[in-house]
């Protein structure tokens, strides 16, 4: 089992997981599978009752055997939304139409060759070396981890500093005995103009009231460390790092480095039957933001999650997420203090490996200032299937 554990982060890049695909090809060269799931629930939140999509998806899954123990593998995903998202729009020429969010939007892409003794490379849209340490939280259906640093930018996909989907990312992979690890650098530039927020509030950290200027945001670098310390225990680490650069038009130079660095415990596995504990922490700057889009100066949060998998397919489970700004975010902003908090209790019923049913129900104890208080951090409950391919 150590093994398993320690070499799933690295299979992960190369295969889809089993439980989540099958094998629609196979040649003595070349294999494909798809995977996915369709996940349809109802949600009730802030005073209304709605049908939502639970982050569908379908991938494919490619492998190429080319001899002397390497393999390339191509991998492809796309969120779908299945059920229509169509809002009534009274457009500019005093028309009422109906406009509908895309049936696809892209999640990940990336090729690579591997190795089984010198590892692997790959390129591409992919899950950050990052998430290597946060993922064993975020396994709650309705309200997954949003305080590990993974999703950020007001819980995007983490593609901007590649923490979560990372954009154009180039990672290394490999194992050794009961150690993994992964190194990732992604390649890109980015800029964005800075001017002063017209509520008054500066538009970044890095402006003031009468200047503006413009900031770079380049490549950024992250690392990672799994060990399988026991049968039961896993141990992560890790960290990833970014910085802004640039000038106001005063002259005056701005450097913020953003980073964010943690740990992880994991103990057992969340589909095994008996009893499952995952808890990571991290610190970052200049890494997140708050509600409305402004970048915390500091922060530090933690996830944890609990559950005990029954024989007959009962799970319950039980989740803390909490996020907190610190002192720099209050002096800078001054407008009261930035708590994310919230717990998340639920039963998922496992009818078999490929199907499950759940009720998950959340407590929101956030501490926001008025300006930052938004609709989706509240209470609510919500009731669901969950199919995979």
């Amino acid at each position: 089992m150590k093994k398993t554990l320690v070499a799933s982060a690295l299979a992960a890049v190369i295969f889809v997981p089993s439980v989540l695909a099958i094998e629609i090809y196979k040649d003595d060269k070349n294999s494909v599978e798809i995977g996915g799931w369709m996940d349809a629930r109802i949600i009730n939140t802030q005073g209304a009752t709605e049908v939502v999509n639970g982050a569908s998806r379908i991938n494919f899954g490619f492998t190429r055997d080319m001899g002397n123990d390497w393999k390339t593998f191509v991998k492809l995903e796309w969120g779908v939304n299945p059920f229509g998202n169509s809002d009534i729009v009274y457009s500019s020429e005093s028309n009422f139409e109906s406009q509908s969010d895309e049936f696809l939007n892209n999640r990940l892409g990336y090729a690579g060759l591997a190795h089984d003794k010198y590892g692997s490379l790959s390129i591409g849209k992919q899950w950050g070396v990052w998430y290597d340490v946060v993922y064993n939280t975020n396994l709650v259906n309705t309200w997954d981890g949003n305080t590990s640093g993974t999703y950020t930018y007001n819980k995007a996909d983490g593609a901007i500093n590649g923490t979560g989907r990372g954009d154009n990312t180039v990672q290394y992979r490999n194992t050794f005995g009961d150690v993994s690890f992964g190194l990732q650098v992604q390649l890109k530039q980015d800029s964005f103009k800075l001017t002063e927020d017209p509520r008054g509030v500066n538009a970044a950290p890095f402006s003031t009231a009468d200047n503006s200027g413009k900031i770079e945001y380049n490549n950024t670098v992250g690392g990672s460390i799994t060990y399988a310390a026991t049968d039961m225990l896993t141990l992560t680490a890790g960290v990833n790092l970014g910085e802004f650069d640039g000038a106001l038009e005063s002259g005056e130079g701005i450097s913020e480095t953003d980073y964010i660095y943690g740990a992880g415990l994991t103990w057992g596995g969340f589909e095994q039957a008996g009893f499952y504990a995952a808890i990571n922490i991290n610190k970052n700057e200049f890494h997140d933001t708050d509600n409305i889009g402004r970048l915390m100066p500091d922060a530090v949060g933690l996830e944890s999650l609990f559950s005990y998998k029954f024989d007959n397919g009962l799970k319950p489970i039980f989740a803390y997420n909490y996020l907190k700004a610190g002192d720099a975010y209050e002096a800078l902003y001054n407008d009261g203090e930035f708590k994310r908090q919230f717990i998340v209790a639920g039963l998922h019923f496992v009818w078999d490996e490929k199907t499950m049913l759940y009720i998950e129900a959340r407590k929101d104890m956030s501490d926001f200032n008025i300006a930052n208080q938004t609709p989706d951090e509240s209470d609510g409950v919500a009731i669901g299937i969950r199919y995979y391919m």
